[in-house]
């Protein structure tokens, strides 16, 4: 079906439902809803559940109105069965493949039957489910792809049919040759284990994630439209070496105090706690929304806060626990309570928390959103990646932009006390690594401020809904 040429333009956003994903497409949702464009945002039923419930639990004197100008949320089918486990992406995955096309075009004509002079124009979606390209096409609207992962990652994408045919990954997506691999001279490289598709303890997993990823590679060749949450400055090789591709980041929340992506009920008590400590002197603790660790693990890491003698914001979800309540060792709680150096929350408004003067550093998972959100506030990171791309954003912040250090795991996998105490040290007593996050902040606002590079992306791309 021809492209439709609609009276008002009317964009359909589309997610991959996980908090990571869902986040920088309702900020751009926003983003373009602000030039009077109208914009329909689909979450399957059980996230469009959890972004009600979060707006309307976040313990902030704020009520957060998630019907804003322009924006319509809405919700489609998951397509999974009552006895699938509600916490396996494959399974998510495989099902959103079977039924959101149907789904998705049964809105669309929904929507152009009740309003011909708002038809559904674009389409844009996760790179996650390229898949609903075919679909927006077949329903006359113009296919749009958001890459929410770094630019690095999209080039990576782009050079895996080549990767495969020049031998230098196997049919599993496995490094074949040597400890890591570059697709370019000006973008670290990837080492083993560290590639987004990576599950080395599951082969049979880990094939069918990289043949997603083929996949992709075909869709994002073809696309014409491809946006992403980066900005050039930060990534100019990656940026370059995709020509289709126009970077609009960073992509934060267009008002903080108000507005919020967030499928999780933020905890805004912990910004009152940060007014009453000194500038620069919180460890600020988050590992996203989807890793777990061990209790051994996690009684290392309350140790080493309290060792460190630093006060730290600490969100520890209630499933972080390898998916149970966490415990903390006898005593940690009343010890630091005691002494005003620890705040634990659930859940926290993080671009509020890592613009506040209090924050000191970001001990992060190195998710590509709280990547981007720490440096667009000139953080300085200690990195504890989990899992898929953030081994690589790793490398990118202590090797390449130099703005934080790893924590490193002993024999046994664990990060100890120790370790934690050690680096948390290091980092206050390095000033370049401060200086080098003050830089990237510095570039990151001007990338989004009017005539810079993110700036000017966007408005060829409003310029192009609106003709």
């Amino acid at each position: 079906m021809a492209i439709v040429k609609a009276k008002k333009p009317h964009v359909l956003v589309v997610p991959f439902p996980v908090q990571g994903h869902v986040r920088p497409l309702m900020k751009l949702s926003r983003q373009i809803a602000k030039h009077g464009i109208k914009v329909t945002f689909v979450s399957i039923q059980t996230i469009h559940e959890k972004l009600l419930a979060a707006a309307k639990l976040s313990k902030d004197e704020e009520k957060v109105d998630l019907e804003e100008d322009n924006i319509v949320m809405t919700s489609i089918p998951d397509g999974r069965r009552p006895e699938d486990d509600p916490n396996d992406s494959f399974i998510l995955l495989e099902s959103l493949r079977d039924s959101m096309p149907r789904s998705l075009t049964d809105l669309i004509e929904m929507i152009n039957s009740s309003n011909p002079d708002e038809k559904i124009s674009c389409v844009i979606m996760d790179v996650t489910i390229e898949w609903l390209s075919e679909t927006a096409e077949k329903m006359g609207a113009e296919p749009v792809i958001f890459m929410p992962a770094s630019g690095a990652g999209l080039t990576m994408l782009r050079h895996l049919g080549r990767l495969v045919d020049d031998g230098s990954l196997d049919s599993n997506g496995s490094i074949i040759r040597g400890e890591k691999i570059s697709v370019w001279d000006d973008i670290p490289a990837w080492r083993v284990n560290e590639l987004t598709w990576s599950i080395p303890f599951d082969l049979t997993t880990q094939k069918i994630f990289f043949d997603c990823a083929l996949r992709i590679e075909k869709t994002i060749n073809r696309i014409k439209w491809l946006l992403g949450n980066t900005f050039y400055q930060l990534e100019p090789a990656a940026c370059d070496l995709n020509p289709n591709f126009l970077p609009i980041g960073p992509l934060l929340e267009m008002n903080r105090s108000k507005s919020s992506s967030s499928i999780h009920p933020e905890d805004t008590s912990c910004l009152s706690w940060l007014d009453e400590k000194p500038y620069g002197s919180v460890v600020y603790v988050s590992f996203g929304s989807l890793a777990v660790f061990s209790q051994q693990q996690l009684d290392e890491l309350a140790l080493g806060l309290e060792l460190s003698g630093r006060p730290f914001l600490w969100v520890v979800r209630p499933d972080l626990a390898n998916g149970s309540r966490a415990e903390f060792p006898d005593g940690f709680l009343e010890r630091v309570n005691s002494l005003g150096i620890g705040k634990i929350v659930d859940w926290a408004p993080q671009e509020r928390v890592l613009s506040h003067t209090s924050i000191a550093c970001f001990v992060s998972h190195c998710g590509w959103n709280s990547t981007l959100e720490g440096l667009s506030n000139g953080v300085p990171f200690l990195c504890w990646p989990y899992f898929s791309d953030q081994y690589h954003n790793q490398n990118y912040i202590c090797d390449q932009w130099k703005i934080g250090l790893r924590i490193v795991p002993d024999e046994n996998g664990i990060r100890s006390r120790g370790e934690i105490k050690t680096k948390i040290e290091m980092l206050f007593s390095n000033d370049n690594m401060k200086a080098n996050a003050l830089k990237l902040k510095e570039l990151a606002e001007e990338s989004v401020n009017e005539g810079g590079s993110s700036y000017k992306n966007f408005e060829i791309f409003i310029e192009h809904l609106i003709k």
